[in-house]
């Protein structure tokens, strides 16, 4: 299919949807206006309205109608050279006088329509963003070493935005209207993307980009950033390399998926891994690597296809690592299963706002795969299967720390038992940032003989013994 008719056949689908007050009622259509209502506009400093406006459209049509139908969009500098040349010619035909910043921001923004992601494209360039939060056409927000700003950029339209959603989705099979109103996809580069469009958004299309770094975080970055210390990181490599099994829990944005993906980093190269995710985010460095990803269903609502299928897949698939880049439901029972049955060094990531609590996350999702099994040995099973849970934490200043690594040392009667080797301790506010550090309790796991048979020795400094503690 050619461009032209590509970005037609986009531009056509979304007008062709319905509006707020046909698909929710007068009460729907209401409840929005005064949503709307009571939301500031924007603080635009660029003119999408008026003269700047209707010469963007002008031009940007024009240069769709010349553009070869056959030019393959894919080769994207031979395409940025051809557009360039016919908006050149374009300018020069009309006589339109602009200046150079004029002229270049121009360029920009229609390249960015047709190329990119129109008004979203310098933000997703930016190095410094680590989120990118639409809520409508009007508002966009973006996240900044953990805070949040607004920023000047708006879309034309809700259709607009709608464009800039099929154009992300489409690529990847997966469709967003009013039958499917929400949907998670990636970008190019990785970015985790979630969108959700009316009637289930009373604000209009909203989109929740999660950037994925162009250079990702290592080691020592996050020794830097204070997130982790030298002895603890010292100790977690000790485990993944010992063939644990890791759980590292935390709550949204708090950094579980960049510290699965440090960790990752320590598997020998000699492993066949198995990742199993439902938007593909884990970066793997090692060669012998199978990726596997979820799918929703058709429109017919057929052909899904869940994590807990893949789990149960990947175990024919002769894995020597097993890792699920979240553990949100009934998957839950078969990754426990796994990890019981031979597949040690597997790794996941769960929400939940402590050890403690991610123990009963596990066995409330085990429970949901609708299993009659007594409590007792649900929690048999988590505690055999889970050697080491990684609480990581997003501070009150933005900052993500790790702030438990915990040991599953077994079970007392109904209860598991755990063991706190690593913990933080705040000791303040210093200029606005929490001042604290993780530090080790003292305790040495039990599961020490299992990091020794694989010929790993840890001083014991790294567990706090012998040394005075720093301040």
């Amino acid at each position: 299919m050619s461009l032209l008719k590509r970005i037609e056949q986009g531009q056509s689908s979304t007008s062709e949807k319905k509006a707020p007050s046909e698909l929710g009622g007068e009460e729907s259509a209401s409840r929005l206006g005064s949503l709307q209502a009571r939301r500031a506009n924007a603080p635009n400093t660029t003119p999408q309205s008026g003269t700047y406006y209707d010469l963007k459209t002008r031009v940007q049509n024009k240069l769709l109608a010349e553009i070869d139908p056959s030019t393959d969009i894919s080769q994207t500098e031979e395409v940025k050279r051809s557009i360039q040349d016919l908006f050149e010619q374009i300018l020069a035909e009309e006589n339109i006088v602009l200046s150079r910043p004029e002229r270049h921001r121009l360029f920009e923004q229609i390249t960015a329509e047709i190329l990119g992601f129109g008004p979203l494209e310098p933000l997703l360039q930016d190095d410094s963003l680590t989120e990118v939060m639409v809520n409508g056409a009007k508002n966009i927000y973006i996240e900044r070493k953990g805070r949040l700003h607004r920023v000047p950029v708006t879309f034309e339209s809700d259709e607009h935005v709608m464009r800039i959603i099929d154009r992300i989705v489409a690529p990847l099979g997966r469709r967003i209207d009013e039958s499917s109103p929400y949907v998670d996809a990636r970008l190019p580069d990785g970015s985790r993307v979630n969108a959700v469009v009316p009637p289930i958004s009373l604000v209009g299309p909203t989109l929740t980009i999660r950037k994925f770094s162009k250079n990702p975080i290592t080691m020592e970055q996050l020794i830097q950033f204070g997130s982790i210390t030298p002895e603890a990181l010292q100790f977690m490599k000790a485990c993944v390399e010992a063939r644990l099994n890791i759980v590292i829990s935390g709550g949204t944005g708090s950094g579980k998926t960049t510290l699965l993906n440090i960790m990752s980093a320590f598997i020998p190269s000699d492993e066949r891994i198995l990742t199993i995710e439902n938007a593909a985010e884990v970066q793997l460095r090692q060669e012998h690597v199978v990726t596997l990803e979820s799918r929703p269903a058709n429109i017919e609502g057929r052909g899904e296809i869940t994590i807990q299928q893949l789990v149960v897949n990947s175990l024919r698939m002769r894995p020597d690592r097993i890792i699920v880049g979240e553990i949100r439901d009934e998957a839950a029972l078969d990754m426990l299963q796994a990890m019981n049955t031979g597949h040690d060094g597997s790794m996941t990531t769960t929400h939940a706002n402590s050890p403690r609590d991610s123990l009963a996350r596990l066995e409330t999702m085990t429970l949901m795969a609708g299993m009659d099994l007594p409590v007792r040995a649900i929690r048999e099973q988590i505690s055999s299967a889970v050697d080491v849970v990684i609480q990581q934490s997003r501070m009150q200043d933005g900052s993500r720390r790790v702030t438990y690594i915990t040991e599953i040392s077994g079970m007392e009667g109904d209860v598991i038992t755990t063991t706190d080797i690593f913990a933080f301790e705040q000791v303040g506010m210093e200029e606005g940032k929490v001042a604290g550090r993780l530090r080790p309790t003292g305790l040495r796991p039990k599961f020490m003989d299992k990091i020794e048979a694989h010929g790993i020795q840890l001083p014991p400094s790294i567990f706090g013994i012998g040394e005075r503690r720093r301040y």
